[in-house]
């Protein structure tokens, strides 16, 4: 549990987003933590946990992808965890948006952004996750930033900075 203090709320938020529409988050949570504690002798750099968390996660994601469609009853409770912290109908109706074109980025710079925009994590713990330098980490931010721009197109969403702050406000 002392390992896993400092890894929560980046690994939550990074299991809410990457779970949204497609699977219950706290189901996420739980699997994969159940998993990581079962584990804990085997995983060699204990100093590393939260990356060992995020590769499980999303991992455990992808093989739920494949076996499940997105549900509407898991949108509705999503969407009422969401009213439950203060969002509106406005705000709901971005993020649907904002999930929708996080999807059709590409799968690592889609990672980037969520860690760091997100999870909160800096470019140096991104690129030991995703296996690459610091350079091609901001360059991927930097990228998906300009994807999810161009993406939405609205002249609501051109400030994605403040879109994107609203969005972690609700993933906490």
């Amino acid at each position: 549990m002392q390992a896993y203090q400092p890894c929560h709320e980046p690994f939550v938020r990074y299991c809410s987003a990457l779970a949204h529409g497609k699977m219950d988050a706290q189901d996420l949570v739980q699997d994969v933590l159940l998993s990581a504690f079962q584990r804990f002798e085997a995983i060699r750099k204990k100093d590393e946990l939260l990356h060992y968390l995020i590769r499980a996660a999303k991992n455990r994601a992808a093989s739920a992808w494949r076996t499940n469609k997105r549900s509407a009853d898991l949108c509705e409770k999503q969407a009422a965890r969401l009213q439950a912290r203060g969002a509106t109908a406005e705000m709901l109706l971005d993020v649907e948006i904002l999930y929708a074109t996080l999807e059709r980025l590409p799968t690592d710079q889609r990672d980037a952004l969520l860690l760091f925009e997100v999870s909160g994590l800096s470019m140096a713990e991104i690129a030991a996750i995703q296996g690459t330098n610091e350079n091609a980490m901001k360059t991927r931010v930097s990228r998906a930033r300009a994807s999810v721009r161009e993406l939405l197109g609205s002249p609501v969403l051109q400030r994605p900075n403040a879109a994107l702050n609203a969005f972690k406000t609700l993933m906490l």
